[in-house]
């Protein structure tokens, strides 16, 4: 096993050429893992525009300008695919996201220390600060945080600051991977990098942009509006590049999906559209979304989400399902969002054979075997001084 703590890194300030990427990536071969983190700018466009990438390996840390002129980025993207090194990020997703734009591909293997800290017992979503305070023993400055990183050259400050984002990482991953390991839990975390490490949940499909919207309604024709409405505006906004609110915004798209437009000066009506663009070739565009959506039989509509109804007399059982979590989650050091949702305690109260992740797996035995006791009576919850306390029925606690 590795030490808990590594030396002090050498730090090359910033990568500008592919040759010293191409180096830099050579004396990774054999690294049993190398810390990642990127930052970009995304206000002005729909996909993130990459401005730097922060590697930290076994005996160094860098940061890699992909916008240096005549850069070559492969030699990086062959790194973050090499199966014999893991890429250890805090949280991922975004990250992982603007790789799979550039290559079609997730990095792999990956491990998400924020994932790994919820089930560590640092909270819900605890941040990077907080452990690299915590594990490490460092104090990150976030100061930079908000910069323009497409701006060049790059301040001192910003690399600074930028590299700390990828040293004390290996620290707060090497103490997590301890304790992961002494409670027996490194399961459970590759359990959660399942989804980060799917392709499909870095897919923008434009036919599945309208359940960003969370429409809830029972009404099919509306459903089939939103969809062509936003697939529409989806794909138009990956066309020019530009954010979906620049093309329309969501109070306007969904003014249009109540009340459809049936020709130009319907359109002009919307509230935040203007007459220009009614008349010009979006507007056209988006009154044949409209007809397109009109025109579709109903059998074939979308549905909305569904109203959620817990069922009379249920509510209390949920939240005494509540309090279960919370007291489970605190004597286990687990996030209680990572165990269970309000939804799933929900269906858990309505349903003893509800297809839920918390029915399943590690959640059903640290979670879900008691809530299903304690909704059959099997258990109950009572008060120990401060602390709540959970006692089988029959017995004393």
């Amino acid at each position: 096993m590795p030490n808990d703590h590594l030396e002090p890194l050498i730090l090359m300030s910033l990568i500008t050429t592919t040759q010293q990427l191409a180096d830099f990536c050579l004396r990774q071969q054999g690294a049993e893992f190398i810390t990642v983190d990127t930052e970009f700018m995304r206000e002005r466009t729909f996909w993130p525009k990459l401005c730097l990438v922060q590697i930290g390996g076994a005996e160094e840390a860098v940061a890699v300008d992909p916008l240096a002129e005549g850069i070559d980025l492969a030699p990086l993207f062959a790194l973050m695919d090499d199966p014999k090194i893991l890429k250890v990020f805090h949280a991922a997703r975004q990250d992982v996201e603007i790789f799979c734009n550039l290559t079609g591909r997730v990095p792999t293997p990956m491990f998400d220390t924020q994932v790994a800290a919820m089930v560590c017992g640092f909270g819900e979503s605890a941040s990077y600060e907080t452990l690299a305070a915590s594990l490490a023993g460092a104090k990150v400055d976030k100061s930079s945080r908000f910069t323009d990183w497409a701006h060049r050259p790059l301040s001192e400050k910003q690399l600074t600051y930028a590299l700390g984002d990828v040293i004390y990482l290996r620290d707060v991953y090497l103490k997590l991977k301890t304790l992961l390991e002494k409670n027996n839990r490194a399961l459970w975390v590759q359990e959660e990098m399942a989804v980060l490490t799917n392709p499909a949940t870095y897919a923008a499909h434009p036919r599945e942009a309208w359940k960003r919207l969370k429409l809830r309604t029972d009404k099919p024709r509306l459903c089939a509006l939103v969809q062509e409405l936003a697939a529409w505006r989806e794909t138009e906004a990956q066309r020019v590049n530009v954010p979906r609110s620049r093309v329309l915004r969501d109070e306007a798209l969904l003014e249009i999906a109540y009340h459809p437009p049936q020709a130009v000066q319907d359109l002009a009506r919307i509230r935040g559209l203007s007459g220009g663009f009614a008349e010009g070739r979006q507007g056209t565009e988006i009154l044949k979304a409209v007809a397109q959506a009109l025109a579709l039989p109903l059998d074939q509509c979308p549905k909305g989400e569904e109203r959620r109804h817990v069922p009379s007399g249920l509510a209390p059982v949920v939240d005494l399902l509540k309090v279960l979590l919370k007291q489970v989650s605190e004597e286990h050091g687990v996030a209680a969002k990572l165990i269970a949702t309000t939804d799933d305690l929900e269906d858990i109260a309505t349903s003893d054979a509800a297809e839920i992740p918390v029915l399943r797996g590690w959640r059903r035995e640290l979670f879900g075997t008691l809530a299903l006791a304690l909704k059959r009576g099997e258990l109950v919850l009572g008060l120990k001084g401060k602390r709540v306390v959970v006692t089988k029925v029959g017995t004393s606690g």
